[in-house]
């Protein structure tokens, strides 16, 4: 097994590519290193850390004749096909891959796994392979779905089976896996810290220490004056931040409208075009999102506005068209003016969406009493504030409960305590 750290890591430091690049520059190796026509075959996690960083236009410039699923039912043989398997190590995609080489669809295997493989995996296909039809196995580290630059997912939906002695251990080898991943992909051997009383914060540190130090030849990477930190935190030391509404961009699309895998589901907001009943938001593909995602919702809508001004000012000039040389000037710059249509269609819609569900939802009310419940000490006007909002019918129940629970942070000790009276 040939382990593959950044593909380009000597040449320029992983560091300072951020997550999709990286992931990118892995995905992008995996099918130019195979030669000639070739099926792209993908499991359900690496399928979607794939689109998050290439479309599949951009995948089949490579000579990638299919992209096939590995879950997928056993179809006609192609012979003239190689098979680029680029998968998670887990003991099920393992068991499909050697279930596959019994009766071998493809000419050629090509198998880059996403992970460290266990010794029992590499034996498991080795094995299976009576045909010899497997050509190369590799460990490619892009484990993790690429968010933004410097933020990555693992797509766990919870990590709350990690607390208790009878902890989620499937949980809990993702988590270990994914952050081995980027350590590995980024070419960093970290000092570990973590939240001393947590105990899921010492096993999962615990777990990552070990395992850097059992395979200390992947991790031989050159020693830096100052060792990146990997600081492992409890997300329950921080209480109150999840249940406060957020203003800024991409918070509030993800908050009020759920991003998921870079993808917005639009297709319940009124009125809206068939074209934009879902949208991609990524910041390596649209720049005003990447300019734009942490700004709060009011300098959002200035921004939004110049946009569309932009916009109108360029739909303007290019109307008058009035000899060859501005025929040709169109045609070369209409694939840009296009992706600025589009652009400025997607972010007015998504605008318009927010503005739609934060009167919709009285979330500005809302927000200012969630403010003064985290910043302030005022009980006698927090309980009027908190049980005029819960009378209000424009307050939903989610935003309901996370007033009384930040009442119930703040206020639960005091002797005066009115939490009796908002639990129905």
């Amino acid at each position: 097994v040939l382990p593959s750290t950044s593909p380009s890591a000597s040449r320029v430091g992983a560091m300072d590519k951020g997550t999709a690049k990286v992931v990118r520059e892995y995905v992008t190796r995996v099918v130019t290193s195979v030669q000639g026509m070739k099926t792209l075959v993908l499991d359900h996690e690496t399928t979607a850390i794939v689109s998050m960083v290439m479309t599949q236009s951009q995948i089949l410039q490579h000579e990638v004749f299919l992209i096939d699923t590995l879950h997928a039912p056993h179809a006609d043989r192609m012979p003239h096909l190689k098979a680029v398997y680029y998968v998670r190590p887990t003991a099920e995609n393992v068991k499909r891959i050697c279930d596959a080489l019994h009766d071998p669809r493809y000419g050629e295997y090509h198998i880059f796994l996403t992970n460290i493989a266990s010794e029992k995996a590499i034996n498991a296909l080795a094995e299976a392979d009576h045909h010899e039809v497997i050509q190369q196995v590799q460990e490619m580290y892009g484990d993790y779905l690429a968010i933004n630059p410097e933020l990555f997912s693992l797509g766990v939906p919870t990590v709350a089976g990690l607390r208790g002695s009878n902890h989620d251990q499937a949980v809990f080898d993702r988590v270990v896996q994914g952050v081995l991943a980027a350590l590995l992909s980024f070419k960093t051997k970290p000092a570990i810290r973590y939240q001393a009383n947590s105990s899921a914060c010492e096993k999962v540190a615990q777990k990552v220490a070990g395992t850097i130090e059992h395979e200390g030849e992947l991790f031989a990477f050159r020693a830096r004056d100052v060792p990146p930190l990997l600081l492992v935190v409890d997300r329950r030391e921080d209480a109150v931040s999840p249940l406060l509404n957020q203003w800024t961009y991409q918070s509030m699309v993800h908050e009020l409208m759920g991003i998921n895998n870079s993808r917005v589901d639009m297709s319940g907001s009124p009125g809206v075009k068939p074209e934009l009943k879902e949208v991609v938001l990524s910041v390596d593909s649209d720049p005003f999102y990447a300019q734009n995602m942490f700004l709060n919702f009011g300098d959002l809508g200035a921004n939004v506005k110049a946009l569309v001004d932009e916009y109108q000012a360029k739909t303007h000039s290019q109307r008058k068209i009035d000899s060859i040389a501005d025929m040709q000037a169109f045609v070369e710059n209409y694939p840009e003016f296009r992706k600025m249509s589009g652009t400025v269609s997607k972010h007015v819609a998504l605008m318009s969406e927010l503005s739609r569900i934060v009167d919709a939802r009285a979330l500005m009310e809302v927000s200012q009493v969630e403010q003064e419940l985290a910043c302030t000490e005022d009980h006698s006007s927090a309980v009027q504030e908190v049980e005029s909002l819960l009378a209000n019918r424009a307050v939903t129940p989610d935003d309901k409960l996370r007033l009384v629970l930040l009442y119930a942070l703040r206020y639960e000790q005091s002797e005066t305590s009115a939490l009796h009276r908002f639990v129905d």
